[in-house]
């Protein structure tokens, strides 16, 4: 006898624009890789059972890629409808399968992570759980560092300003970004802030993949001196043996991960290793289902974990992670939800809210340039 009788009765896609306050400066812009980023494209999923149950979940893309993942979740998506919800697994299979010909990692299964965490959602709301103790968490609160004032558009001053702000929101770490043309510049804001946040504050460096292996390992043994938690993407993310041997060369940790987008190119940095901390982002490597994947592999290789953007899914996942994590403070996108987390003593709390514990904001629906509905037949 099946388990439950629920089916998946409709499921709406939208597309939503997040516009930042601020043009967003890292080193890609400084090396002119990429231009300053002006919005998020957010995709929404929203499924709907005959039992009158639903769960919320969303993907994104910066830059470029939303309207891409808009076009193939409405593609897929009628191969939901009448499925039983709680097979996530089953589902994420048959949803690659609907979109095989365009691959297993990248825009496809990116936009199939809006059903996937939707899925999940809708499963603790039905447990009447967080998702988090759905999973089997291990603590209640974990660590979390800010990201959003750290950004290389800013100056010396406005990195200090941000990060005593930061720091008095109950924030526990502070992450700045690096990668500038002129290393000895990048030595001189990390210089400054770490003499302002002295000695125990958690610091963290990014360079967003702008260094080639020699700078790397330069600038990384210069920046050994101010005692940092992590640096972050300091080679190509795809550099899987160039990662390796900064990781035997370093004492600082490396960290990297968030730009790949499956379990295989996550898997190759662990068994190469190296990383030291992963950083997988559960929209990017197409949901909740794929990112337990990443996290049973990191355990038993020994590896911290510090999922990178989207915390309102990843408080969950961390807290369900056994080792220590970190989480990514970002506020850009409370706007888009009612309700916000609670961060408080260093560390982001679980709320006790079902699910994800979020719902979509009104200015959410007012932001929308696109949607598509699928239903059941009636």
């Amino acid at each position: 006898m099946p388990t439950s009788a629920d089916r998946i009765r409709a499921v709406t896609l939208s597309s939503v624009t997040l516009s930042l306050p601020t043009p967003i400066s890292d080193a890609k812009v400084f090396t002119g890789r990429q231009r300053p980023m002006t919005e998020v494209a957010m995709l929404f999923a929203e499924i709907r059972t005959e039992a009158g149950l639903e769960g919320i979940g969303f993907g994104y893309a910066k830059r470029a890629g939303g309207p891409a993942q808009f076009a193939h979740a409405r593609e897929v998506a009628p191969d939901l409808i009448g499925e039983d919800p709680n097979d996530i697994g089953r589902l994420w299979t048959k949803l690659v399968w609907a979109g095989a010909s365009v691959g297993r990692s990248g825009a496809a299964t990116q936009a199939l992570a809006a059903f996937d965490i939707a899925l999940w959602d809708l499963k603790a709301k039905r447990a009447n759980l967080p998702l988090a103790k759905l999973l089997g968490a291990h603590r209640d609160s974990v660590r979390c560092y800010n990201t959003s004032g750290g950004f290389l558009h800013e100056s010396v001053g406005q990195l200090k300003d941000n990060a005593t702000r930061t720091l008095d929101s109950g924030v526990g770490g502070i992450k700045i970004k690096v990668g500038l043309p002129d290393r000895s510049e990048d030595l001189r804001r990390v210089a400054a802030v770490r003499e302002h946040l002295g000695d125990g504050v958690p610091l963290m460096v990014d360079a967003n993949q702008q260094w080639d292996r020699p700078t790397a390992l330069r600038v990384g043994r210069a920046l050994e001196e101010f005692d940092l938690v992590w640096i972050e993407e300091p080679l190509d993310a795809h550099d899987v043996e160039g990662h390796a041997e900064l990781a035997r060369s370093l004492t600082t940790a490396v960290a990297s991960g968030e730009m790949l987008t499956s379990v295989a190119e996550h898997y190759e940095l662990i068994r190469a290793g190296a990383v030291d901390v992963l950083q997988p982002d559960a929209p990017r490597v197409g949901g909740i289902t794929q990112f337990l994947k990443l996290a049973t592999l990191a355990d038993h290789h020994h590896l911290q974990l510090a999922p990178h953007f989207a915390m309102e899914v990843h408080v969950h996942l961390a807290a369900a992670y056994p080792r220590e994590p970190w989480v990514e403070h970002f506020d850009w996108l409370h706007p888009l939800f009612t309700e916000r987390l609670e961060i408080r003593d260093g560390r982001m709390h679980l709320s006790d809210r079902p699910g994800l514990g979020i719902t979509l904001s009104e200015q959410t629906r007012a932001w929308t340039v696109g949607t598509a509905t699928v239903d059941a037949p009636r």
